[in-house]
């Protein structure tokens, strides 16, 4: 892989970094613990508040995973071994890696 494909790679994982770290507060507060007075709220708004908690608490849950992924996939860029399959140890189809820029593996080893 060219060192221009490379540092477009790498500008395309910080980005996305960004915009991962950007909305954390907001799956932070999201996903905190469900406070609701028995009393002036019924059961199904309660059900409600508490589906959309899980709902936030997966989606905190996928975005840390997917920061993890970013991380990995910016050090496999500095020790040059960005774009190479982790099974086969082929190049991975650059169109593939504009789809998803932190996986790991050829479209065959993926199958």
């Amino acid at each position: 892989m060219t060192q221009e494909e490379l540092e477009r790679f790498r500008n395309l994982l910080l980005k996305l970094q960004e915009d991962l770290r950007s909305t954390s507060k907001v799956r932070d507060e999201t996903s905190e613990t469900v406070h609701l007075d028995q009393q002036s709220v019924g059961r199904l708004s309660r059900m409600d508040a508490l589906q959309g908690q899980a709902l936030a608490k997966a989606g905190k849950e996928r975005a840390e995973r997917q920061l993890r992924q970013i991380e990995a996939a910016l050090v496999r860029i500095d020790k040059d071994e960005y774009g190479d399959c982790m099974e086969c140890g082929e190049t991975i189809n650059p169109k593939r890696l504009e789809i998803d820029p932190t996986t790991l593996y050829c479209i065959e080893c993926a199958s």
